[in-house]
């Protein structure tokens, strides 16, 4: 198994890094080292990146062998000259940033390369990609940034213009289920079905086929939409989404927060109890406002995703009304689909999906998430 085997669905894509890499340890050919991966959620771009930087330290006979020593520890993630900037909050601070470019003047310890992988590179503010733009305009000879975001558009100009761009696709559900049939052993049926659900998103098919409160969160989501007939049902079914978003956002942090203090107490050698000096005050600080960004984080992305999961859901809607012959996202739910389509009239399902559309933009742009998903639940009205 090759460390391309991971992605899904991206032939072209492998296809170039497979040669890039080969240039790289051949030397006949100058090799790019600024990158710019893009695609849609669920594309596979960090995936994609993770898999490049294993391929340029391979020393195995194939490029990205999966089985030599640098293959295995960038896959395992502790190769020592593959590091990854991946930000918790909602935004990449300039001192991570100022932090990572100083680190990537170091020379290669155990590999032929030292790479540099910053995911979601569109949360970086204007003036925190300015400190990235001279690093990877001129890297050091055997350094290698790679930048994931969405779109190449989500970037500044002068970023892309110094980077070499390689798009990635939505693969087909398809390919989705037959990597998580090869990969982690899921049953073929149920892969299908949970690729398709997720959208052909690799990492969110494999939770919604193996965890059962992953798909009771997007049963509960998809039934909340369906359950909607007044203005009091709105209110209640966006209260409902807007708690599980909070539930999922609080299980993710496991309690991150309270084990980080504790530990700072023991590195300053406090008691559980003790009160803290005010000349260290501000080090707890520090640590309760990150796990409350971290929160904030985990709590939009858990709301996008069941927005996205409604979308899909009125996208289904839409299909039917039109009889456009095209396969259900979610089958499961075929009877409710059909329903609202004899109860509503396309004009007006186009019009839910663009509020749902229009409550992810609110909450990207912070308006209060329980007001944002109150106002598009009325327009669930039938």
């Amino acid at each position: 198994m090759t460390v391309f085997d991971n992605l899904a669905g991206q032939d072209a894509a492998i296809a170039v890094l497979t040669r890039a890499a080969e240039a790289a340890r051949t030397g006949t050919v100058g090799m790019a080292q600024s990158w710019l991966f893009t695609g849609p959620p669920g594309s596979g771009r960090s995936t994609a990146a993770t898999a490049f930087a294993a391929a340029l330290q391979c020393t195995g006979v194939e490029i990205g062998c999966g089985e030599c020593e640098g293959c295995s520890l960038v896959m395992a993630g502790s190769h020592p000259d593959v590091e990854t900037l991946a930000s918790e909050v909602t935004t990449i601070s300039v001192a991570s940033v100022r932090e990572l470019v100083s680190r990537a003047q170091a020379t290669p310890t155990l590999g032929a390369w030292r790479v540099l992988i910053v995911k979601e590179a569109d949360r970086m503010l204007e003036r925190t990609t300015n400190v990235l733009l001279k690093a990877i305009e001129e890297p050091p000879p055997r350094t290698v940034w790679i930048l994931c975001t969405p779109s190449p558009r989500d970037v500044l100009a002068t970023i892309r213009s110094r980077c070499r761009g390689l798009n990635l696709v939505i693969p087909s559900a398809e390919k989705v289920a037959a990597l998580l049939v090869r990969r982690d052993g899921i049953d073929p049926e149920r892969a299908l079905i949970a690729a398709r659900a997720a959208q052909s998103h690799v990492g969110a098919a494999k939770a919604l086929a193996t965890d059962p409160e992953v798909r009771e969160r997007r049963e509960q989501n998809l039934r909340s939409a369906y359950g909607v007939r007044t203005t009091g049902d709105a209110i209640i079914a966006a209260k409902a989404l807007v708690d599980r978003a909070e539930t999922q956002a609080k299980s993710t942090g496991s309690g991150r927060g309270e084990k980080e203090e504790a530990e700072l107490r023991r590195t300053l050698g406090l008691s559980p109890d003790e009160r803290v000096p005010p000349q260290m005050q501000g080090q707890f600080r520090a640590i309760a406002e990150a796990a409350k960004k971290r929160e904030t984080r985990q709590k939009r992305d858990a709301l996008d995703r069941a927005l996205i999961d409604l979308l899909s859901f009125y996208r289904d809607v839409l299909v039917v009304q039109l009889d456009a012959g095209t396969e259900l996202v979610n089958p499961d739910f075929e009877a409710e689909i059909g329903e609202i389509a004899d109860s509503i009239v396309p004009v007006k399902t186009i019009e839910t999906l663009d509020e749902i559309s229009l409550a992810r933009e609110r909450i990207g742009a912070n308006v209060a998430p329980l007001l944002a998903v109150e106002a598009m639940m009325v327009s669930f009205r039938r």
